[in-house]
């Protein structure tokens, strides 16, 4: 073979050698995190905590609820014939304070629960997200796929068995 011939010939040998290293190294998965973040056994002292947190906030708002209804009753009641128009009117002036506090308070304690949730739940998704660096290096992933973020994904790898794998679950 002359020259001219081996050069194309090692060129295009190269060529398909370097493609099939870049199609190995584009092996795709994808993994549901929320599906991933429910399975951890963190997850489950977090949904109690926030729950009781929930529960707490709830009975704060039944405890104000209970004290502006007492509070109306009392000034709607005959009993106010014993006060005099400043007592009566100052009474009013609290009682309208108050029903401002129910009012905001419901928006105030889904803002607190907010962020209870997001400071309770920012290590187990640092975790999670570990969790899936880990497996796509150590499995050779180029690309990981949130499921929750695609309507439509590419063909992939499920890579949730070796997420399981890494919780010590089934």
């Amino acid at each position: 073979m002359n020259q001219k011939c081996k050069l194309p010939v090692i060129f295009c040998a190269f060529w398909l050698l370097l493609g099939s290293s870049l199609h190995a190294q584009s092996k795709t998965g994808y993994i549901s995190i929320s599906e991933l973040i429910q399975l951890m056994p963190e997850f489950k002292k977090v949904d109690s905590s926030l729950s009781n947190y929930q529960n707490a906030l709830a009975q704060n708002y039944q405890e104000m609820v209970g004290e502006f209804n007492e509070k109306d009753s009392l000034l709607s009641s005959k009993d106010t014939i014993r006060f005099t128009r400043e007592q009566i009117e100052v009474r009013k002036k609290g009682l309208g304070e108050l029903y401002t506090r129910v009012q905001g308070y419901q928006q105030q304690a889904a803002q607190l629960l907010q962020q209870k949730q997001t400071e309770l739940m920012e290590p187990i998704r640092k975790k999670a997200n570990e969790i899936v660096w880990q497996i796509a290096r150590e499995h050779g992933y180029a690309y990981v796929y949130l499921k929750e973020a695609l309507a439509v994904y590419p063909a992939g790898d499920d890579l949730m068995p070796f997420a399981k794998s890494k919780l010590g679950l089934k």
